[in-house]
């Protein structure tokens, strides 16, 4: 009897899954800064915080416990590291450097330089050494990148440890997916591990909210739209797309994708808040995706 394919080979074989997988995870990606937009003129940012991980966790924790192979302690205590990683430093990391007037277009041009932190740490920590074509897609993907941020690029006023915070939760991230690439005997199908990150992150926000004055959620429009787009959107589908294309493909390959992510948030804020477009956007766009497709290529 002939055997089933294996991932690997399913991978191969249709070469359009990865393209597929990227762009939504772009589209995803990038799609946070509209939540952030409609929530976060409602509430603070550890209260936004606090209940968009509490609502992830909640909506997944009956599929997590129902589905799946059983949560052993010692994977569950893994995952809670990688949700202290990826969940509360990396977002909370973020918004705590805006909230201390760090610029707000150079904590996104940082968060968007995961992959480059990816790239070097991948060799070391995996050993999945990029070759030189891969290296030259990352220089000309973050050269497409800085042209895109470049008229939103300013340095602020803020204390240094902000701006120090800020390329910590970068590195971290990035750190924390290298990591889990790396940590398979681990891993637990993606609703229970990103269940698992959420409610870390819920507890973690909660109590930075607690300390700031409540958690109580302002009940207004606008907040339930940016909850529904964050919940739904930035954190289903973008954590579950990186989760399950970490789990197939080379780290560096899949977080080239990230890259892409100013221009394609340029673009919501224009379809959405009708924000001008500007050529220079669209040059770096075409610069970046380049890039990346000489880093992603084979």
């Amino acid at each position: 009897m002939r055997a089933l394919p294996s991932c690997s080979e399913i991978v191969t074989r249709h070469r359009i899954l990865y393209p597929l997988l990227a762009g939504l995870l772009i589209i995803a990606w990038s799609s946070g800064f509209v939540g952030i937009r409609y929530a976060s003129e409602q509430a603070s940012v550890a209260v936004l915080l606090f209940w968009r991980t509490l609502l992830s966790g909640v909506i997944l924790l009956p599929f997590a416990l129902a589905f799946g192979p059983r949560m052993r302690l010692r994977a569950v205590i893994s995952q809670v590291g990688f949700g202290v990683m990826a969940v509360f430093i990396y977002l909370g990391g973020f918004a705590l450097a805006i909230e201390q007037r760090v610029p707000t277009g150079l904590v996104a041009l940082i968060s968007d330089l995961v992959p480059l932190a990816v790239a070097a740490m991948s060799q070391p920590v995996l050993g999945e050494r990029l070759n030189l074509r891969q290296w030259l897609g990352t220089a000309v993907a973050v050269t497409g990148v800085l042209i895109v941020s470049f008229d939103s690029l300013s340095f602020g006023t803020a204390p240094l440890w902000a701006y120090e915070l800020t390329l910590g939760s970068m590195m971290v991230f990035s750190f924390a997916s290298v990591l889990r690439r790396g940590r398979e005997s681990l891993n637990m199908p993606v609703h229970q591990s990103l269940c698992v990150h959420t409610l870390t992150g819920a507890v973690l926000f909660g109590i930075c909210a607690i300390a700031q004055g409540g958690v109580e959620p302002p009940m207004t429009a606008k907040f339930a739209i940016g909850m529904v787009w964050l919940v739904f959107i930035a954190t289903f589908a973008a954590y579950s797309v990186y989760y399950t294309m970490l789990s197939m493909y080379p780290v560096a390959k899949v977080s080239a994708a990230i890259y892409l992510s100013p221009p394609v948030t340029m673009l919501w804020a224009w379809v959405l808040f009708s924000e001008p477009l500007t050529p220079a956007m669209f040059f770096g766009l075409a610069v970046t995706l380049v890039g990346v497709w000489l880093t992603a290529r084979g």
